[in-house]
């Protein structure tokens, strides 16, 4: 009998959901449309009014377009500029 602890191949594989995430999705789906889908359709509806589906579209932007994170560069080293200068003429 082999000891507890982690195994080459134990436990639940990547992307795989657990059985609370499947429990709260299925909540969701069953009382129709899931938050996401309703703000889309807000922000689709050319009934409402410019401002409030441009609100739908802002609370629902997170979550279909992620935001861009910025990367703090650290260069070091000399450079030549005269090689870049030569290339260009």
């Amino acid at each position: 009998m082999t000891a507890g602890g982690a195994r080459k191949g134990g436990g639940r594989r990547a992307g795989i959901p657990n059985k609370a995430s499947i429990r709260r999705q299925e909540i969701v789906y069953k009382g129709g449309l899931a938050p996401l889908d309703y703000l889309l359709q807000v922000m689709r509806d050319t009934e409402l009014t410019r401002a409030e589906r441009v609100e739908a579209a802002k609370a629902a932007a997170p979550y279909v377009h992620p935001r861009l994170s910025s990367v703090q560069a650290h260069v070091t080293g000399e450079l030549d500029i005269r090689k870049f200068l030569t290339d260009a003429e």
